[in-house]
């Protein structure tokens, strides 16, 4: 059974240029990542139920740090510098995809990726780099198909299904599904796989508190 988590407790710890700058290397983290215009701050907001927990900019690929939230007790979400804007500098962009690539392959504790792909303009090159990354160090993917409400029912639901063909080729665990910030679409099938995620820290605690209380226990006896 999945733990329930209250999102809307989420909040901002710290930023961090790259992967030595976080903190330990502990607990559950589950990242987010995607193109710098695929919509993941509203994604964020959205699933956390507040406004600006992270920043939307009018001016895509803003978000260039490592950004870490905590969700609750050793469960973070990681929001990852957006990639692939073609305004942003070559420079930039290949230290971004360094980082990137580094927290991927590095950082133990990332036990689960969603990946923000704009519905209409799905699957280009760098989500696909991203997705493979991700496969290689046996991570499992949850693709979300963002601004889904751009598109009419029928349109929205052969673009799922088209998608979800594709991601057969990347093997491993990778799930597509319709989001939008806008209308809602897609909001619990996010939190529920969050929760299925970081259900082991919660598991963990809990043997934690059965430990303590047979210890009190037997100081009683």
């Amino acid at each position: 059974m999945s733990a329930k988590i209250k999102y809307q407790n989420t909040h901002f710890i710290t930023s961090a240029p790259d992967i030595r700058h976080l903190p330990e290397d502990e607990g559950i983290e589950i990242a987010f990542a995607g193109r710098s215009n695929a919509g993941k701050s509203s994604a964020l907001n959205r699933l956390t139920n507040q406004k600006s927990l992270a920043k939307t900019s009018k001016t895509p690929g803003r978000t260039q740090l490592i950004n870490l939230f905590k969700v609750d007790e050793n469960c973070h979400i990681v929001d990852l510098p957006g990639y692939g804007f073609a305004q942003v500098p070559l420079e930039m962009k290949k230290k971004w995809q360094k980082s990137l690539g580094e927290y991927l392959q590095k950082r133990t504790c990332l036990k689960g990726l969603v990946v923000l792909m704009d519905i209409r303009h799905p699957m280009k090159d760098l989500d696909q780099q991203l997705i493979y990354w991700a496969v290689d160090c046996n991570i499992p993917v949850q693709v979300m198909l963002t601004k889904a409400d751009k598109l009419k029912s029928g349109a929205r639901k052969a673009q799922v299904l088209k998608i979800r063909e594709a991601a057969l080729a990347f093997g491993g665990d990778v799930q597509v599904d319709a989001f939008s910030s806008l209308k809602g679409i897609g909001v619990d099938v996010l939190r529920n796989k969050l929760d299925q995620w970081f259900a082991p820290a919660f598991t963990e605690m809990l043997e934690d508190e059965d430990l303590e209380d047979d210890s009190i226990d037997d100081m009683d006896n």
